[in-house]
C-alpha cells in the first residue's frame, strides 16, 4: 500500500540550495518536505569553498556562528604562472561587511541548516528517500512519487522544487530542455596534510602551460588539492599508476610532495569531478521550479556553485511564501517561478561568462599565448581598479547589490535582519 503525505512545498535534494530554501520557508511558517536520497550528509570534496557573499548570507541566516568552529578563513589569493607570482589579491582590501571567502566542509553546513530548520513544526526531512516520478494534475506538477525506507510514498504538494544538483533527475522527468556544455578538462581532487610554513589563509592557483592546480587550505590542517586532466582522461592517467599523480604535484607544488606520497597511496584516495556547465532556458513550469545546479550548473572556478545555490534559495523563498497566501496560489506560484528566474539569471550568466574566460585562459599552451596570459594577469595585478572590478564582480555581487539598493536582504523571521552597511550610492 502506498502511503501519502500532503505539504505545501516539496523540495527534492538536501544540498545547500534545498536546505537553505526549506529553512527559510519553515521560518515563514510554510509546510515544506525535503526529500534526500542519502542517509547522511557526508559529501567529500563538494562545495567546501564559501564565497564572501555566502558567508554574509549564512551570518544573516543565523547559521554562521553554529559552524564557525569548522571554518577556515581565506585572506588572500595568489596566482602563480610558470613559477612566478603574477596576480595576488588581499581580501582585506575590500570594504565589505563580509570580505573573506571561507572553507567549510559541506557536511557541517548541511547538518546545521537541517538542524535549524528542524526547530520549526512545518519542516520535515525524509532521508534515504528517492523521488521516482512526478505527480501531475492536468498539466501541472502536483507532487512526487518516492521510494523510501518504509516503502512507496506519494507526496502531494502545491509546488515541487528541484534542488537535486547538476545531474538533476527531476529536470529530466519534467522534460525541461537544457544545453550541457562540456569543457576541455576534468578535475582530480584529494586532501593532504598542510606542510610546515604553508600559510593556512592563502588560496593558491598554480599554472604550468596548460596544466594547473588549486591548493586550498581547509580544516583540520589540510590542503584541498585539485588539478586538471584532459576531458575523459582519468582512465589513461590511472593506467600510469599513482606515481603519475605524484609527479603532477612535484611539478606544481613540490612543497607538498612528501605529504602527498604519504596520504594519497592509491586512486581510491581521490575524487574526480566531470567539468561542464549547463544552461537551462526555462527554470520553471506549472508546479515546478529548478534552483541551484539543477537550474544553472557552474564550474568549480572561484567557488561559485554553493554561492549561487544559497542566493537562489533566499531569493525564491519570499516569492513562494507570498504566493502560497494568494487568492489563486497556482497562478501566483507560476508568477513566482518566472520572477525568480528574472531576478537571478543575469547574475548567474555573469558568473558563467567569467568562469568561461578563466577556463579558456587555463587551457592555453602555445608559448605566445602563455606569455599573453601572464601579461594580462600582471596588468590586473598592477591596477587596483581592474582588480577591484574583477575580483569584486565575482565575490561581492550580492553585498554590492544590497548596498546600492539601500534595501536590506529580505529574510524570513528568525534570521538576522540587518540594514545595509555603508553609503547606498557607492
Amino acid at each position: 500500500m502506498t502511503a501519502a503525505l500532503n505539504t505545501q512545498v516539496c523540495v527534492v535534494g538536501g544540498g545547500p540550495a534545498g536546505l537553505a530554501l526549506a529553512l527559510e520557508l519553515a521560518r515563514y511558517s510554510r509546510e515544506v518536505v525535503v526529500v534526500e536520497q542519502s542517509g547522511h550528509f557526508n559529501r567529500s570534496f563538494r562545495g567546501e569553498s564559501i564565497s564572501p557573499d555566502s558567508v554574509w548570507m549564512l551570518d544573516r541566516l543565523g547559521i554562521l556562528d553554529q559552524v564557525r568552529h569548522s571554518t577556515l578563513r581565506t585572506e588572500r589569493m595568489v596566482i602563480t604562472d610558470g613559477g612566478r607570482d603574477v596576480l595576488s589579491s588581499d581580501f582585506s582590501a575590500f570594504d565589505q561587511p563580509s570580505p573573506y571567502p571561507m572553507e567549510l566542509p559541506q557536511p557541517v553546513l548541511l547538518e546545521a541548516l537541517a538542524a535549524e530548520a528542524g526547530l520549526h513544526p512545518g519542516f520535515s526531512l525524509l532521508r534515504r528517500t528517492t523521488a521516482t516520478a512526478l505527480r501531475y494534475e492536468g498539466d501541472r506538477v502536483a507532487g512526487v512519487t518516492c521510494s523510501g525506507p518504509d516503502g512507496p510514498l506519494e507526496i502531494h504538494a502545491k509546488l515541487v522544487v528541484a534542488a537535486d544538483g547538476r545531474f538533476s533527475k527531476i529536470r529530466e522527468m519534467a522534460g525541461l530542455r537544457y544545453d550541457k556544455i562540456p569543457l576541455e578538462r576534468d578535475f582530480v581532487w584529494f586532501k593532504t596534510p598542510m606542510p610546515d610554513g604553508w600559510d593556512p589563509h592563502t588560496l593558491r592557483v598554480r599554472i604550468l602551460g596548460d596544466r594547473h592546480g588549486l591548493f586550498i587550505p581547509t580544516v583540520p590542517d589540510l590542503i584541498r588539492v585539485g588539478f586538471n586532466i584532459p576531458k575523459g582522461g582519468l582512465r589513461e592517467l590511472r593506467k600510469e599508476g599513482i606515481g603519475a599523480l605524484h609527479q603532477r604535484i612535484d611539478e606544481l607544488a613540490p612543497e607538498l610532495s612528501v605529504g602527498v606520497r604519504e596520504s594519497v597511496k592509491g586512486w581510491t584516495d581521490t575524487s574526480m569531478l566531470d567539468i561542464f556547465t549547463a544552461v537551462v532556458p526555462e527554470w520553471s513550469m506549472p508546479g515546478l521550479v529548478l534552483i541551484g545546479d539543477s537550474a544553472h550548473t557552474l564550474t568549480p572556478v572561484l567557488g561559485q556553485g554553493v554561492n549561487h545555490a544559497i542566493v537562489d534559495a533566499i531569493t525564491l523563498a519570499p516569492l513562494v511564501s507570498r504566493a502560497l497566501l494568494a487568492r489563486d496560489p497556482e497562478t501566483a506560484l507560476n508568477e513566482a517561478g518566472r520572477a525568480f528566474q528574472a531576478a537571478r539569471e543575469d547574475s548567474v550568466s555573469a558568473a558563467r561568462r567569467l568562469q568561461m574566460r578563466q577556463e579558456r585562459a587555463f587551457e592555453l599552451s602555445n608559448p605566445a599565448a602563455v606569455l599573453l596570459r601572464r601579461a594580462v594577469y600582471r596588468l590586473v595585478n598592477r591596477s587596483g581598479f581592474l582588480k577591484r572590478a574583477i575580483v569584486g564582480g565575482v565575490y561581492y555581487q550580492l553585498q554590492d547589490s544590497v548596498r546600492r539598493s539601500g534595501r536590506p536582504l529580505e529574510l524570513a523571521p528568525g534570521g538576522r535582519r540587518v540594514e545595509p552597511v555603508g553609503d547606498p550610492k557607492r
